[in-house]
């Protein structure tokens, strides 16, 4: 095998999720042809105008909506082509999404929360993880008695207790100041180059979003990549 042929076949084996030709429309069109490729110890970040699809086409990549035209594949299969049960497993083992609203149980305590994650996963609860991210010595509150910063981290624990392979996070520092954003990206950050994992980002704050490997603007319809990282 030539060299060439070794370092696409390596690509190859690295590639973990890819969007191809996706567009979408509600009574408008909100974007067409998009592609997008995501690959272990890698970080995507989108950015863009509120209205451009940002979220839309977050949703779409980690299975929640299902597109108007494209596809999105992982492990070799369009998800969208999967039936319920498939797909509802890649959520549950495979993908981990951050939402802008924590949905968290309100009527359970901090580690209750956490304890739901690790019955879906089999996973265990990192106490390191909860150190990183300074939640630890919360962690027998209840839900109810966390600040909102607490309760976005907490959050974020939750869905890294699972070990997703995918990590999808919506504005996931929004409610954060700079020195805890900067917190919970290193947390991120380390979580996916030690787990061989990828994250794929919507926010709107520039500095936060040129920390990514890859850095794409949604605008005029069209995905446009402003960063990115040569392999």
């Amino acid at each position: 095998m030539g060299e060439a042929n070794k370092m696409d076949a390596l690509i190859a084996d690295d590639l973990l999720l890819q969007a191809k030709n996706l567009s979408h429309k509600f009574d408008y069109e909100l974007f067409k042809n998009i592609n997008l490729s995501l690959h272990k110890k890698e970080s995507i970040a989108i950015i863009g105008m509120s209205g451009s699809g940002k979220s839309t086409l977050l949703n779409i990549i980690s299975s929640l909506l299902k597109p108007s035209t494209g596809s999105v594949v992982f492990k070799s299969k369009d998800i969208y082509s999967l039936k319920q049960n498939e797909l509802l497993k890649i959520r549950r083992d495979d993908f981990g999404i951050i939402f802008q609203a924590h949905y968290l149980f309100r009527g359970f305590s901090a580690i209750e929360n956490l304890e739901i994650a690790t019955l879906l996963s089999g996973e265990e609860i990192d106490k390191n993880l909860l150190k990183e991210l300074n939640i630890d010595y919360v962690i027998n509150q209840g839900v109810g008695e966390l600040s909102g910063g607490q309760q976005q981290r907490l959050s974020i624990a939750r869905v890294m207790t699972k070990k997703p392979k995918i990590i999808f996070a919506d504005e996931p520092t929004g409610n954060l100041d700079k020195d805890t954003a900067n917190i919970v990206m290193n947390t991120l950050f380390n979580y996916i180059k030690n787990n061989n994992a990828g994250l794929i980002l919507v926010t709107h704050e520039h500095d936060l979003a040129m920390r990514c490997d890859k850095v794409y603007k949604l605008e005029d319809l069209t995905l446009q990549e402003i960063k990115w990282l040569y392999y």
